[in-house]
């Protein structure tokens, strides 16, 4: 799309995440005195700082609030005009690393011809449209001058917080003893994940710890929920698959850094995240009991109690071969999670912000 001379370039898009402005910066920054950006607002997913990446690129920007929830700003479409002529992309994407990447979507890539006719009032037209959509709107439509205009939105809740965003709540719940084998469908090009940057939440304050609630249980986690960690792509061992007839998978996942780089993998789970359940110590390993509710492709499975281990050995070792000393064991719901068809997903741990004891683990 940027390729070659661009005298003008228009991008109107209902989302925009801060992955999707990473995506596309490097393409558009060295063009941005002549990029007109269009986001929809009030939708729950464009965040402050998609908005404030843009304003750092240099564009000028431009965002779209309908004023009410039930009426989105919603078309994709990404303008670029130059002295080969005009290009002109359609179709689902959005600004957000799922839009350009990670999902499925459909588009088609129109070429303008420079000495059309045709092409010539076509893209006039088009660009006359956005170049007059804040007088059309003046009450919804509105320039973006400065990171303080993007604050201002933040803090009336016309945009979101990525680092606060909730998790998604899962519309279905299964029955006992039903099955989802379901792969994840293979993409090209393959999917990217985005390493998380945002600070690590405060310690949770101490707490007794509950009776473990009985296997598949009813969900026990509140709605407001805060993203405490984040795996990289799961792999056999993380999710223990066999790997041979003489293979013995270990049944836990080791709680590595995973994308989030700014803890500490020592003592993060151990003394931050789960420092308030009642550690008992055997040898060298410390385990806890936790219940979590578990969340396997968008379906609620259920509440199970999982169990925590630290090892005294590995964590005075990690300084120098860099391993993670905490995990988690799987216990009676190692048959849900070990399934070939979990490859390379995600897997994700949630904190209640209503009661810090209680946590969920969704896995897409």
């Amino acid at each position: 799309m940027f390729g070659g001379s661009v005298s003008r370039a228009i991008m109107s898009v209902a989302f925009v995440s801060e992955s999707g402005v990473e995506l596309v910066e490097p393409f558009v920054q060295p063009h941005a005195a002549n990029v007109l950006v269009f986001a929809g607002i009030r939708n729950e997913i464009t965040s402050a700082q998609a908005l404030k990446k843009l304003l750092a690129a240099g564009v000028s920007l431009f965002v779209v609030d309908t004023g009410s929830r039930s009426l989105l700003f919603h078309p994709k479409l990404y303008y670029v005009r130059g002295d080969d002529g005009g290009r002109l992309s359609i179709g689902s994407a959005n600004l957000t690393l799922g839009g350009l990447n990670n999902n499925v979507e459909a588009g088609v890539l129109l070429r303008l011809a420079p000495d059309a006719d045709v092409d010539i009032a076509f893209a006039t037209e088009l660009e006359e449209l956005f170049d007059g959509l804040a007088a059309a709107h003046p009450e919804n439509v509105f320039s973006i001058p400065d990171n303080a205009a993007v604050d201002a939105l933040l803090a009336a809740g016309r945009v979101i917080d990525e680092t606060l965003r909730p998790p998604p709540r899962p519309a279905t719940v299964a029955k006992p003893g039903s099955a989802d084998p379901t792969p994840r469908m293979k993409m090209a090009p393959p999917p990217i994940y985005k390493k998380k940057a945002a600070a690590a939440p405060a310690a949770p304050v101490a707490a007794p710890l509950a009776a473990p609630p009985q296997v598949a249980a009813a969900a026990t986690v509140e709605p407001e929920l805060l993203l405490v960690w984040e795996s990289k792509p799961l792999t056999r061992r993380s999710l223990g698959i066999p790997t041979g007839p003489n293979s013995n998978p270990t049944g836990s996942t080791t709680l590595g850094s995973g994308t989030f780089d700014h803890i500490d993998r020592v003592t993060y789970f151990r003394n931050q995240l789960f420092g308030h359940l009642l550690w008992a110590k055997k040898g060298t390993i410390e385990t806890a009991e936790q219940a979590f509710d578990l969340v396997i492709k968008g379906v609620l499975l259920g509440t199970f109690p999982l169990t925590l281990r630290h090892s005294l050995t590995r964590a005075a070792a990690a300084p120098v071969d860099h391993n993670s000393p905490s995990g988690l064991s799987w216990n009676q719901a190692r048959p849900l999670v070990a399934r070939e068809d979990l490859l390379g997903r995600t897997m994700r741990i949630w904190q209640s912000t209503v009661d810090n004891s209680k946590f969920r683990i969704d896995i897409d």
